[in-house]
């Protein structure tokens, strides 16, 4: 074995030979080595014999041949190949009383993860869905949720992924492309019915009877051939339009005269509604406590009592509503009493400042009690039929001073006016919308128009 140590090797002769070893493929490697055996194993048989050390040599070195060192980066990155579970993909919407359990069970989804689901960050928003809304949930071949998707809106969509044992949120959002859409019609027979023929949406009906119901009753001051028109946003995706967003100006003429209204947003950020000269067209008092009615029985101060069959004045109007139909306070002010008596039945009253009062009476439910602040709109009680009364009705009344007047015909505080802070920036920016909305009025033919750009309408 003496002629091993004739063998002299550097460190880095040695380093590149293992490098070029280790780049071998394995089959390859494998005969190699089994090469090398043989070749040992000749040697150790012919120790004893004398042989020339020369041929020792030329023999050893004709086993080698001369090997090309293959690029050893692109070695490195090779990746072995990865083959993943395939995911079985579920889409569903949500129904009316849905919950995340129902949904899963109604679809065949496994419901072991609700869990981890609501448990994890953002899953509280699973806890509150609505019909309408949509879920992509994906499962892999051991029937485990892998990826929920859970779309709440054309805009807005959470993502739920399993990563690393639990579940990870990411929140999605996109922007509409917000337009202007205008639309102008002429009263035929309702209010309803109108705008329908016009191609308004139901929000934005409710909006503009909300917007003008302080100077309008449009329950009986609605005449034939009344007009109406408006500029409202109409919000985009992709080219399609998803919905009606808030009217921008509008404008109704009732009974000959024109009243007009603009969106205004104030510098903090809150947004009212004024007419060109800067009042808010919300008024002190609302013009009715109830949103659904009819009435049965007008302000009449000679009126033949229904029950008693006498001649007895009727202070107020009684507004016929389904029993439980919420009823309103009119104005901010204070509870001055909440009871009940054998005529009234269940009654509020409220107090507005030194000037106004307003009674109702013969309510189901009293929601107030005396003493208590009010706002406008808050719900006051709800309507019935208790102390004398026929059928489920509500008697509204309403004093100036201590004496009643007709609440329907009854001459309502003015509005408060833009805050003198605000009212050049008011001028500024509701005088182009105005301008625009009398262009498109003059325009059009009734009929419905293209979306408009509102880029420069804000």
């Amino acid at each position: 074995m003496a002629f091993i140590s004739k063998f002299k090797f550097s460190a880095e002769t040695l380093q590149r030979l293992l490098l070029v070893v280790r780049s071998f493929p394995q089959p390859h490697l494998f005969a190699a080595s089994l090469v090398v055996l043989c070749t040992l194993a000749l040697i150790f048989l012919s120790a004893g014999k004398k042989i020339d050390k020369r041929q020792i040599v030329e023999s050893i070195e004709l086993q080698f041949a001369p090997l090309v060192v293959p690029d050893v980066q692109v070695i490195k990155n090779q990746r072995p190949t990865v083959i993943s579970s395939p995911i079985r993909w579920y889409s569903t919407n949500v129904r009316e009383g849905d919950n995340l359990s129902t949904l899963f069970d109604r679809e065949g989804i496994p419901t072991s993860e609700i869990y981890n689901l609501t448990a994890s960050p953002g899953g509280d928003i699973l806890g509150n869905l609505y019909p309408g809304e949509k879920f992509r949930i994906g499962v892999n071949n051991k029937n485990q949720i892998i990826e929920l998707e859970y779309i709440k809106s054309p805009l807005m969509r959470y993502i739920f992924a399993y990563r690393d044992g639990s579940y990870q949120t990411e929140k999605r959002e996109r922007k509409a492309e917000v337009l202007l859409g205008f639309r102008k019609g002429i009263i035929i027979d309702s209010l309803y019915n109108s705008a329908k023929r016009a191609q308004l949406p139901d929000n934005i009906i409710m909006e503009m009877a909300n917007i003008f119901g302080w100077d309008i009753d449009f329950v009986f001051d609605i005449r034939e051939g009344d007009k109406f028109s408006l500029l409202f946003e109409e919000r985009y995706l992709d080219g399609e339009k998803l919905d009606a967003g808030d009217i921008i100006a509008a404008s109704f003429t009732n009974r000959g005269k024109t009243f007009r209204a603009i969106r205004y947003q104030h510098s903090d950020g809150s947004t009212l509604y004024y007419s060109p000269e800067g009042l808010s067209m919300r008024k002190t008092f609302l013009r009715t406590p109830l949103d659904i009615f009819r009435i049965t029985s007008g302000f009449n101060l000679r009126r033949k009592h229904p029950i008693h069959k006498k001649i007895k004045a009727h202070r107020g109007v009684d507004y016929a509503a389904p029993r439980g139909t919420p009823v309103y306070a009119v104005g901010k002010g204070k509870v001055s009493a909440s009871g009940f008596s054998k005529a009234n039945g269940n009654y509020v009253f409220l107090q507005h400042g030194q000037t106004y009062m307003t009674k109702y009476l013969h309510l189901h439910e009293r929601k107030v009690k005396t003493g208590q602040t009010v706002s406008q709109r808050m719900v006051i009680g709800t309507v019935g039929s208790t102390g004398y009364s026929t059928g489920p009705h509500l008697h509204y009344e309403f004093l100036v001073n201590g004496v009643h007047k007709n609440p329907r015909t009854v001459e309502l505080p003015k509005a408060d006016p833009i805050n003198a802070a605000e009212r050049e920036r008011f001028e500024l920016t509701t005088k182009p919308l105005l301008v625009r909305l009398a262009i498109y009025e003059q325009a059009s033919q009734y009929s419905v128009a293209d979306p408009l750009d509102v880029s420069d309408a804000n």
